[in-house]
């Protein structure tokens, strides 16, 4: 749940995009005018003479390496996957300049002179995505199950018994239901008050307390005061916008007359974006108490009181 790219995200951007930026200005000078390309960087030679075709190969590789790094700019949390691939073959076009180097293929001279612009794209694309791995900020999504599964069995306190048929369903079922995680969590106009305690009320609305437990821990992880929580599960949840969020997540899963009202008016305090925020994590925050009881894990899901 990320929230609005904050300074560290647009450097991390920043970082990929440059990346992207130098891959494709070598590739297409390396395609348009290989023997150019040839002349103008002048380690290269020590590699042989000039081959036009070898080059552009090259080139094409370089610009599929850059296009693959400049998708992944926009909506680099979601598609750091992808500037994973596009540095992918630059860092291991770079590890062989490394490789020659040691074998005395090249001169240490040759490799120092190269390295700036053979290395550095890879590492700088590396960097940006790491600095999002590092603050938790990357979607699911591209992991593998054996990657994803076990931390979100963590995540969620050991309370999904219903994780392990997700993951063993046939038809990439486990890699669908990683999209639909970062769907799920999705926030950006909301606060993360707001988009927590519509998920807590609607978890509550849907009697499953294991659901509930994981709604109000993780509220407590991502920075929601704990007395405000425990203020909500006791059904009390005061005044403002978290405290409307609750009760219109309450109201989505329970469809009380109520909620056409409550809608209304977080979109006219907060906006459209916030309301449609809202209503995702309450929406989403149902599917897990459905799959429990479909799976034969109903037994789990009563609600009982509890306090985090």
């Amino acid at each position: 749940m990320w929230g609005k790219p904050d300074a560290l995200d647009r450097i991390a951007q920043a970082l990929v995009a440059l990346a992207a930026s130098v891959a494709l200005l070598n590739g297409l000078s390396m395609l348009v005018d290989p023997f150019g390309w040839y002349d103008f960087v002048g380690t290269v030679k020590a590699t042989g003479p000039a081959n036009g075709h070898f080059i552009r190969d090259i080139g094409l590789a370089y610009l599929a390496s850059g296009a693959l790094l400049a998708y992944a700019v926009p909506a680099l949390p979601l598609r750091w996957g992808a500037a994973g691939v596009g540095a992918g073959w630059l860092l291991v076009h770079g590890l062989l300049h490394v490789w020659e180097v040691l074998s005395e293929v090249c001169s240490p001279e040759v490799f120092w002179r190269d390295a700036p612009g053979v290395l550095g794209p890879p590492l700088l694309a590396l960097a940006g995505v790491a600095i999002l791995a590092a603050r938790m900020r990357i979607a699911s999504g591209p992991l593998p199950n054996a990657l994803f599964f076990p931390p979100a069995d963590r995540m969620s306190y050991r309370l999904s018994p219903h994780l392990p048929d997700l993951r063993a369903g046939r038809g990439q079922l486990g890699e669908k239901f990683r999209h639909f995680m970062d769907f799920a969590m999705h926030r950006h106009a909301a606060s993360v008050e707001q988009v927590a305690l519509a998920r807590l009320g609607a978890a509550m609305a849907e009697d499953c307390g294991p659901c509930v437990e994981i709604a109000a821990r993780g509220a407590v992880h991502q920075g929601v005061d704990r007395a405000t929580v425990n203020a909500a599960l006791a059904g009390r949840p005061g005044e403002g916008p978290g405290a409307q969020a609750f009760a219109f997540g309450k109201a989505l899963a329970a469809n009380t007359p109520e909620l056409l009202e409550l809608g209304e008016a977080i979109e006219r305090r907060h906006g459209r974006a916030v309301r449609t925020e809202l209503t995702v994590a309450a929406a989403a925050a149902r599917v897990h108490p459905a799959l429990k009881r479909g799976l034969g894990f109903g037994g789990a899901c009563p609600l009982t009181p509890l306090q985090v």
